[in-house]
């Protein structure tokens, strides 16, 4: 097993130098820099140590991090964690988590931890504890605390999947869709980001209200109010109906 000498480590730490790998298996230049360095390369695999403003850029990523570590055969393996941000490049995503892995062979990025994800082609703006995006096929699976903005709807759900290409959205367990004042409700709803066409599956419920421009906004408040009460009940009774059903 060898290490990188002391020189180099110093090298590194007042050049923030960049290095370049021509990664044959993968077909991409790989770059990064960092302060610090420190790094070890075996029979079985290479490892780099990357903290102090790490970057890490390929041609379809960049990642910026507290502390990155790329690993595996020709650095098939980027994994980084602390106040992390970059961009998808080819899919134009913005993000931003706790921790981050890629695998540059597949592809796929795994966020989690409070992760933001822009997609800016379609300015869809998604939160949720875990999401895992395919570059190959441009779906992201979102886990846990999902929310997704776009234009007038916001949407939330436990689990969801958001096809970029398609502009098609896939919300399951106590899915939600929230338009201005109406409000669409299901245990899964398929949306349709661009024609706002809704289909609800399980415990199905709504609210839709009137714009009522005759109605004082004093009353419209209340209305408001009555509805959403019902709508919380229906909620209720759904959920109670499902286990009772369940037990």
């Amino acid at each position: 097993m060898k290490k990188f000498s002391k020189n180099t480590h110093r090298i590194f730490a007042s050049l923030f130098a960049a290095f370049f790998f021509c990664a044959g298996c993968f077909a991409e230049r790989i770059s990064f820099s960092a302060r610090t360095m420190s790094g070890r390369a075996g029979s079985k695999e290479d490892t780099t140590e990357l903290s102090g403003n790490a970057n890490v850029v390929t041609e379809s990523i960049e990642v910026k991090a507290d502390a990155i570590q790329l690993s595996g055969k020709e650095f098939r393996y980027v994994s980084a964690s602390g106040k992390i941000s970059g961009i998808h490049k080819e899919s134009n995503l913005e993000f931003s988590a706790d921790n981050l892995k890629y695998d540059r062979e597949t592809k796929i990025v795994t966020l989690s931890g409070n992760v933001n994800l822009v997609d800016k082609d379609n300015d869809v703006k998604a939160t949720a504890q875990i999401i895992e995006y395919n570059s190959e096929t441009d779906i992201a699976v979102l886990q846990i605390d999902v929310r997704l903005e776009q234009k007038k709807n916001v949407c939330t759900s436990a689990y969801a999947i958001y096809r970029k290409n398609e502009q098609m959205l896939e919300l399951n367990g106590s899915a939600k869709v929230v338009q201005d004042d109406d409000t669409f409700g299901a245990q899964t709803i398929t949306f349709n980001m661009d024609t706002e066409e809704i289909l609800m599956e399980g415990n199905v419920r709504g609210l839709v209200t009137d714009d009522g421009k005759k109605d004082s906004s004093e009353k419209k408040s209340q209305q408001k109010k009555a509805s959403e009460k019902e709508y919380k009940d229906a909620e209720t009774q759904g959920e109670n109906s499902s286990g009772e059903s369940n037990g």
